[in-house]
């Protein structure tokens, strides 16, 4: 015979047990991201140039206030969920606050970037580009607006930042949203010379 509510306990002890390993995983989660933090810290703590007035780098990049105030740098793009601007009293911020998931649609927040990046180097200033470990999200953005503002294919575009960041690695959701608007501005620029030429 089965006490009454015993299934009902088991399942809030289950839920309890999945509660509580959810929570240790966030915690695990959160110390891992710590320790690569400060990995990249002392590793990767330079923002890489890419041309005059941008910036490409880590959290570490980010984290390096010298270097920051040393190379001008005036504005900041975070491309990511996780982290936070560091000094938010001496530096411009802008945060998209988006997953490294193959399935995470950046394409929607190009214009709002590249207008952010334009600012900042039409005021005079540098802008710093990142991600967490500056090689996927922050790579995305950098490659999408130069090629845009050059009128770049990818592949030359993705050559050009590599050759200054070599660790640079778009995951394949990004690089597929890349290969569109690298389309999208292929037809844009037909339109424009069909127009020029009408």
């Amino acid at each position: 015979m089965s006490m009454p509510g015993a299934g009902q306990a088991a399942e809030r002890d289950e839920r309890g047990r999945d509660d509580y390993e959810q929570q240790q995983a966030r915690v695990l989660m959160a110390l891992m991201r710590g320790f690569c933090a400060a990995r990249y810290r002392k590793a990767d703590n330079t923002p890489c140039p890419i041309e005059q007035g941008l910036y490409l780098g880590s959290v570490g990049a980010a984290l390096n206030k010298e270097a920051l105030k040393s190379l001008n740098i005036t504005h900041v793009l975070i491309v990511a969920r996780s982290l936070n601007p560091a000094f938010p009293a001496e530096f411009n911020y802008k945060k998209i606050e988006v997953l490294d998931s193959p399935d995470t649609d950046l394409l929607m927040h190009f214009d709002e970037c590249f207008s952010f990046i334009d600012e900042a180097i039409s005021s005079g200033g540098n802008v710093l580009v990142h991600c967490f470990a500056g090689r996927s999200r922050s790579v995305t953005i950098v490659v999408a607006y130069l090629m845009k503002k050059h009128r770049m294919s990818l592949e030359s575009t993705l050559s050009l930042v590599r050759s200054k960041r070599p660790q640079v690695a778009p995951n394949e959701g990004f690089i597929s949203q890349l290969e569109n608007f690298e389309k999208s501005l292929e037809v844009e620029q037909e339109q424009r010379t069909h127009s020029l030429q009408s």
